[in-house]
């Protein structure tokens, strides 16, 4: 059983995920680039990140015990897709990802005692097609600015405009949590 870790993130979603899995944790989060080298796959820019936001926590606290860091990007037609900054960038997002099947890629780096481990999941979601009206209520309502690919899933446009996923469910919302369970049994 994990006895406890640092989870280097502020996502509400990342928080709910490990205390519904049990595990003991405090977040600890410090600025770091959101950026990546240009080279890479979709999988390694998400694990780039991540590894980039527990290095930050490494460097400045020294910790003692695991840190876990996650990143999730949103691939729709070989474009990465982030946070929106604004209503109606969110808006082109969803109408973007509407009638489409697009990817949800979660990047995860563990770092304990010298030692890293790093993995990626990758979810298939398929939105159906999604009115303007309905894309308006739902960025109006809940603000999805803190989300790649402008949505969360398990709120109301998760709802109601998926049409099918094909993967891990907690991967979308931010977590391959069984995944990340078994991994930090590792250490």
């Amino acid at each position: 059983m994990i006895k406890k870790i640092i989870l280097a993130s502020q996502s509400p979603r990342r928080k709910q995920l490990l205390e519904w899995a049990e595990v003991e944790f405090e977040i600890l989060i410090s600025d770091s680039a959101e950026t990546y080298p240009p080279n890479l796959t979709d999988s390694e820019v998400a694990i780039h990140i991540a590894k980039n936001k527990a290095t930050a926590i490494i460097e400045k606290h020294n910790p003692s015990i695991p840190v876990l860091a996650a990143d999730t990007i949103v691939i729709c037609e070989n474009e990465i897709i982030g946070k929106p900054s604004d209503r109606n960038e969110a808006i082109n997002i969803l109408k973007k990802l509407s009638g489409k099947t697009h990817h949800v890629i979660t990047g995860v780096y563990i770092y304990f005692d010298n030692k890293e481990h790093s993995f990626s999941d990758t979810t298939a979601v398929t939105f159906h097609h999604l009115s303007e009206e309905q894309i308006c209520f739902y960025v109006d309502n809940y603000k999805p600015y803190d989300k790649a690919g402008a949505y969360a899933i398990q709120e109301w446009i998760g709802v109601i405009g998926i049409k099918s996923i094909d993967g891990d469910f907690y991967n979308v919302m931010g977590l391959p949590v069984s995944r990340v369970v078994k991994a930090l049994e590792l250490f």
